[in-house]
C-alpha cells in the first residue's frame, strides 16, 4: 500500500479511442496558469469564456488566471472577472517594449502598407493594433514578469466556446507525456498577409547554424505540415493559436528568441501583417519533434464561426457540441488533414 501511493494517474488520450490510463511518477505540482490578452471593453466576451471554462475545467484544479493589457484594467474589469470561480487572478500591463514600434520600423512606410493591403480588403489590413497583437503573442507574452513562475500556460480569448468536460488536468498530461504543444483547430491562413515569412524564416536557418543544427531533421519534425513543395513555399497551414495549451520553455529558449528577434527586424510584423499563428506554428514545427505536438480532440472549440468537436461515440455524454458541425475534415480553411498526413510520415 505505502508503493502504490507514490503513483498518481495520468489520463493519455487518442483521437479515435477512448482514454487509457497509466502511471506517472511525478507528484510535483505544476506550475501552469491561463493566460489572456485583454481589453476592458471585451469584459462581457471574457466573462463568457471564463464561465464556460470554469464549467468544463477549471473548476476542478483551480489554475489561476493572468489577465494582460495594454491598458490600465478598470476597477469594473478587476471586480467582475475576480469573482469568477476559486482561482487566483493577476492583473498585468504591458509596456513599451512589448505593444509599440520598436525604433528600427518606418512608422510612414508601415502605414502605406497597411493602405495598400486594404485596398485587396485583407482581414485587418489597416489595423495598427491588430499588428501589435500579433508581434506581442509572438515574442513577449512568455516575457511579461507575471508569467515567470509558470511552465505551461493555457491560452484564452473572449467569447469563445468550451463544448466538453474535462475530468484530468491538462497540464499533467502535457508534462508527463513530454507534449510542448497542443491545440483544437489546424487552420490555413491568407497567404497575403505573411508574403515573405517563409522566405524570411528559411534565411534565418541558412545563416544561423548554430541554433538549426539543433533543430530536428525534416522527418523527425513537423515541417511537412508547414510546407508540402520541398520547402520552397509556406503552405499556410498553421495551428490557431486563440487556443494554445503549451510550454512556455519552448518561446523561451534562446533558439526561438534569436529566430524571433531576426523576424522582428525585418518589419514583417508592420510592412506585411504577420500573425502569431504562422509564427508560432512554423517555428514549433521546425524546432519540435513529432511526438512533443498533441492535438486535443476532446476538447470541443469554438472560436468565431469556427469549431472543433470531437465526432466519436464516446464523447456525446462528455460535450454539448454537435459532431457535424467540426471543421477538421469538411472545411476547406482546415489544415488538419495535413497534420494528419505530417505526423504519420
Amino acid at each position: 500500500m505505502t508503493l502504490l501511493a507514490l503513483f498518481s494517474f495520468t489520463i493519455f488520450r487518442k483521437q479515435s479511442s477512448t482514454p487509457t490510463l497509466e502511471y506517472s511518477l511525478n507528484q510535483d505540482p505544476i506550475r501552469a496558469c491561463f493566460v489572456i490578452l485583454v481589453r476592458n471593453s471585451e469584459l462581457n466576451g471574457i466573462v463568457h469564456s471564463i464561465q464556460q471554462l470554469e464549467d468544463t475545467f477549471n473548476s476542478k484544479f483551480n489554475y489561476p488566471y493572468v489577465f494582460l493589457n495594454n491598458d490600465e484594467f478598470t476597477q469594473e474589469f478587476i471586480t467582475t472577472t475576480s469573482s469568477l470561480g476559486n482561482a487566483k487572478k493577476h492583473y498585468g500591463k504591458l509596456d513599451d517594449q512589448m505593444w509599440g514600434y520598436p525604433s528600427f520600423i518606418n512608422q510612414t512606410y508601415a502605414a502605406e502598407c497597411r493602405n495598400e493591403m486594404a485596398r485587396w480588403n485583407i482581414p485587418y489590413a489597416d489595423s495598427e493594433s491588430y499588428r501589435h497583437m500579433c508581434r506581442f503573442q509572438s515574442g513577449f507574452f512568455f516575457r511579461h514578469p507575471l508569467l515567470d513562475q509558470y511552465d505551461y500556460y493555457w491560452r484564452v480569448e473572449p467569447d469563445v466556446d468550451y463544448y466538453c468536460d474535462i475530468d484530468y488536468d491538462v497540464f499533467k498530461f502535457m508534462r508527463d507525456s513530454n507534449k510542448k504543444y497542443g491545440f483544437t483547430i489546424a487552420f490555413r491562413e491568407y497567404i497575403e498577409t505573411v508574403p515573405t515569412l517563409w522566405k524570411t524564416i528559411m534565411q534565418f536557418r541558412d545563416e544561423n547554424h548554430d541554433v538549426t543544427s539543433r533543430w530536428p531533421s525534416e522527418s523527425e519534425s513537423m515541417y511537412h505540415f508547414v510546407t508540402q513543395d520541398e520547402g520552397k513555399s509556406y503552405n499556410g497551414c498553421h495551428f490557431w493559436t486563440n487556443f494554445e495549451i503549451a510550454s512556455l520553455d519552448l518561446w523561451r529558449t534562446n533558439d526561438y528568441l534569436k529566430l524571433f528577434s531576426y523576424l522582428d527586424r525585418s518589419g514583417g510584423f508592420f510592412y506585411e501583417r504577420w500573425g502569431d499563428a504562422p509564427v508560432h506554428s512554423i517555428a514549433a514545427s521546425l524546432m519540435l519533434k513529432k511526438d512533443e505536438f498533441h492535438f486535443f480532440n476532446d476538447i470541443g472549440y469554438r472560436h468565431s464561426a469556427y469549431s472543433h468537436c470531437p465526432i466519436q461515440p464516446e464523447f456525446r455524454d462528455k460535450c454539448s457540441c454537435d459532431p457535424n458541425v467540426n471543421m477538421d475534415h469538411n472545411d476547406p480553411m482546415s489544415c488538419y488533414p495535413v497534420y494528419e498526413s505530417a505526423i504519420q510520415s
